[in-house]
């Protein structure tokens, strides 16, 4: 008989794991909300054009990383390899581009890219994504900025980060950059790897992001971006750092970040770890003022950012500072049909009062169902028999001291609804 598994890459999550990610989600939920921001929740499927254009025909993702395929309309379809692009495209497509052009929205979900599977790199991956349009204004940069921070440092605690800060100019100082950086690169252009030979005729930029050991080395003495900012770039960059240090948010400037993505300018930031090994970023984003007008909306700035969950989740396990609300099962042990009919009313009850209860369908000796509560984790087992029903009493048994005692069965429901809060 065939076996069947997860595609290579793509990972299942199973409980108790998934509780992790759920505490994980709500807190980056309440943090965002606390700074005004709404879930925006897009398809997983998008058309394939809007990826080649917004993410760039130069980039890796386009060039080898996108599961597309055609439909059987014809269509050229990918599975979102990143969620900035879908995000823009349903803030066009809505009309809010139009009636609420200052708009504040976050989104979680899966992505697609057909990397090499690797510790923190997945082809089925996970990100939790912000998004800011309609301000141009380095105040919108830093406060987005120094909401990562709160998630990761006051919220999570999480230990060795560090904060990379970069301006990487717009298009009126780039163009000059670009082409010194060139002539830079056409002097070593044998000494780069095949991938950088190709990426400095198209986007020159994007050598500067190369992980190939020999091609950083060769990069140490290139031309800087912040060598040709213009004024505006310079000034914008200088009151980010104003602000991040106004809000006591500990910062680095690292003149070398670039983004991978062809449709950031100005401000780009990182949040770095040493305990990833090579997958050192934790979360990547800047501002992207042209790409709401590239993809068809009024000329609209954007900033944003991009966490990756799965590399998150390590990072916590490593850590152990996410806290994890302790599940409080109860699990009932019906010894009868008299028993079930008495309480399956009163366990609806429980439930409609929050309280998570489990009993066994299989009506099974009281042996085996202390057993079953024991590997489901239950906290309590209520145990009740005849002898219980005709008293109208129940027998309560905490599993982990195995105390037990006897209660009225009207009690049940305000007894574990305190105990549960």
């Amino acid at each position: 008989m065939t076996k069947y598994t997860a595609v290579k890459g793509m990972n299942d999550c199973l409980p108790p794991e998934t509780r992790k990610w759920q505490a994980l989600e709500q807190l980056a939920r309440d943090t965002f909300a606390s700074y005004g921001y709404s879930e925006i929740r897009t398809p997983i499927v998008e058309k394939t054009a809007l990826f080649t254009r917004s993410v760039g025909e130069t980039t890796s993702i386009v060039e080898k990383e996108m599961y597309s395929f055609v439909d059987q309309g014809d269509e050229a379809l990918t599975l979102r390899p990143e969620g900035t692009a879908p995000v823009v495209r349903s803030y066009i497509e809505s009309g809010m581009a139009n009636q609420h052009p200052n708009a504040k929205l976050y989104y979680m979900g899966p992505m697609f890219r057909r990397e090499r599977p690797q510790k923190g790199r997945y082809r089925q991956f996970h990100q939790i994504g912000v998004e800011i349009f309609g301000t141009a204004a380095p105040a919108a940069d830093a406060e987005m900025i120094a909401m990562v921070w709160d998630l990761l440092d006051h919220q999570l605690h999480l230990p060795d980060l560090a904060l990379e800060i970069n301006s990487i100019g717009c298009a009126g100082c780039r163009p000059e950059f670009l082409r010194t950086l060139e002539t830079y690169l056409a002097s070593r252009a044998e000494k780069l790897c095949t991938d950088c030979q190709r990426r400095m005729k198209k986007n020159p930029m994007r050598v500067l992001d190369c992980k190939n050991e020999k091609c950083r080395e060769l990069l140490q003495d290139a031309p800087s971006i912040h060598e040709f900012w213009c004024e505006g770039c310079q000034s914008h960059f200088t009151e980010v750092q104003a602000m991040l240090k106004l809000l006591h948010v500990p910062y680095i400037v690292n003149h070398r970040i670039v983004r991978g993505l062809d449709y950031y300018m100005r401000t780009a930031f990182e949040v770095i770890t040493t305990r990833l090994g090579a997958q050192s970023a934790v979360v990547a984003g800047g501002r992207y003022d042209g790409l709401v007008r590239q993809l068809g909306g009024p000329d609209v700035p954007g900033v944003g950012f991009a966490i990756g969950e799965e590399r998150l989740m390590l990072l916590l396990e490593d850590a152990g500072t996410l806290s994890v609300k302790e599940e409080q099962h109860v699990c009932f042990a019906l010894l009868g049909e008299a028993a079930r009919k008495a309480l399956l009313p009163v366990i609806r009850e429980l439930r409609h009062h929050g309280v998570s209860v489990q009993w066994d369908y299989e009506d099974r000796s009281l042996k085996a169902q202390m057993k079953h509560a024991d590997k489901l984790g239950a906290k309590w087992v209520v145990i009740v028999g005849d002898e219980e029903l005709a008293n109208k009493v129940v027998q309560v048994k905490t599993l982990a001291t195995g105390d037990q005692e006897t209660m009225s069965i009207d009690k049940l429901v305000t007894y574990f609804s305190e105990k549960c809060s």
